[in-house]
């Protein structure tokens, strides 16, 4: 189907690769990331189960006779599915009966309340992921130096980013909505603070029909943005809170973080776990992240003037989009993002671990001053890592808000994050 003013996404393709070996496929990110418009673009009909002058007619459908919903042209778009659980099941039935792939789309922000299914859908009904979009997407990188090819040995020739510090800083605090990478000036920073709004009074408490204190979710969003790209506890969420908010205890703050996961506002990243080739404590707790950077800006009411005038929170919120970023390219790759650290300090902010078992070490740094340093530990954390069970990486990378890509003489690589892409 068509859609008015599409901006192809790095999920296109992997949409239209699961639909060719699954019976259906579950669409699942935040809202607004432009789940619906990607698989319009795949799908030969749809039902908008939210649709204002349709939407009772399909709930009454789904309680008596949900088969008939997913009456229609193949692939047959179900737009945000969530709303009648039952739905899942009927598709996954249907998958079974049909005996073919590339049956049906399930869209939704949402993740049900446990029990409103029956079955699982594994076998029938593939999942895949979708964020906001990356720089690469919105046209911001010139995709120059490649993700794959990285992984695959071919090293970068020299090359350069036009993407300023300022433009990084606008990119952040605007997001990769594409709703709003289609605006330009400050009228595109408006919509991830409506985004925040409508989390705090709507979104979290109408997930599982739960009512939450709008007062308690904002709080703890804004103690979240003051700790991303962190491995902050949620005692030290709870501290952080404490000055404003007394009463939330650490069950009613387990309640309200997975409330948050439950709507694909949050998205931890893991910690990796590699053997090394001595006995080294590495540290587990996961780093906070939102799905998309704007959120924390939104949040803390940051403009881009203002995290040019704080450079601490400026490259924390870097730290944050080149995550982002990453996992959309790792995603593309069949791959992963994660983090290390161990008990010396010796860290590194992101490690993208491919199913192959490829891998790779990178560190973010926002300036130039940084790359010798982060080098460094790089190249220490592949010396300490077992390369006879984990094998050597395929590449070190020190990703950058700089101007050029190149290969330094010790082999690691030096890359603006105004250059990659999958």
């Amino acid at each position: 189907m068509k859609v008015k003013n599409y901006l192809p996404r790095i999920s296109d393709t992997l949409l239209l690769n699961k639909l060719r070996h699954s019976g259906a496929v579950l669409i699942t990110g935040p809202k607004w990331c432009g789940k619906t418009s990607t698989a319009l673009v795949a799908s030969e009909s749809v039902v908008y189960m939210q649709d204002p002058d349709k939407g009772s007619a399909y709930m009454t459908a789904a309680d008596t006779k949900p088969s008939l919903l997913l009456e229609g042209s193949v692939p047959r778009l179900i737009d945000e599915w969530q709303m009648a659980p039952v739905l899942w099941d009927a598709v996954r039935f249907a998958v079974d009966q049909r005996q073919d792939f590339g049956q049906f789309i399930l869209t939704g922000s949402a993740v049900p309340a446990d029990g409103t299914t029956m079955h699982t859908g594994t076998g029938r009904i593939s999942r895949l992921t979708m964020r906001t979009m990356s720089l690469f997407e919105s046209g911001e990188s010139n995709g120059s130096v490649s993700l794959r090819d990285l992984f695959n040995n071919k090293t970068p020739v020299m090359e350069s980013s036009e993407l300023t510090i300022e433009q990084i800083a606008f990119a952040i605090c605007r997001g990769g909505w594409p709703a709003s990478v289609r605006m330009s000036g400050t009228d595109a920073l408006e919509l991830p603070r409506d985004y925040v709004d409508a989390i705090i009074h709507q979104d979290v408490s109408r997930v599982d029909g739960v009512e939450r204190n709008p007062k308690r979710v904002q709080l703890l969003l804004r103690s979240l943005a003051r700790n991303v790209s962190t491995m902050a506890t949620n005692v030290t969420l709870l501290q952080d809170m404490e000055g404003d908010e007394k009463s939330m205890s650490a069950p009613t703050l387990d309640a309200y973080l997975n409330a948050l996961r439950r709507i694909f506002v949050i998205e931890d990243q893991p910690a990796w776990s590699p053997s090394m080739r001595s006995k080294t404590a590495i540290r587990t707790a996961s780093k906070r992240h939102f799905t998309d950077p704007s959120i924390a800006t939104a949040i803390l009411r940051a403009t881009p003037k203002s995290l040019l005038d704080d450079f601490n929170t400026f490259g924390l919120l870097f730290e944050s989009i080149c995550t982002r970023d990453m996992r959309i390219y790792a995603q593309a790759n069949d791959g992963e993002v994660y983090h290390f650290r161990d008990k010396n300090g010796l860290e590194a902010d992101m490690v993208v671990a491919l199913n192959d078992g490829r891998w790779a070490a990178v560190e973010v740094k926002l300036g130039n001053k940084q790359i010798e340093e982060a080098a460094s530990h790089l190249q220490e954390l592949a010396r300490k890592v077992n390369d006879e069970k984990m094998g050597k990486p395929s590449f070190l990378m020190v990703l950058t808000g700089g101007e050029f890509a190149y290969q330094r003489k010790d082999g690691v690589l030096v890359v603006p994050i105004g250059c990659l892409k999958d």
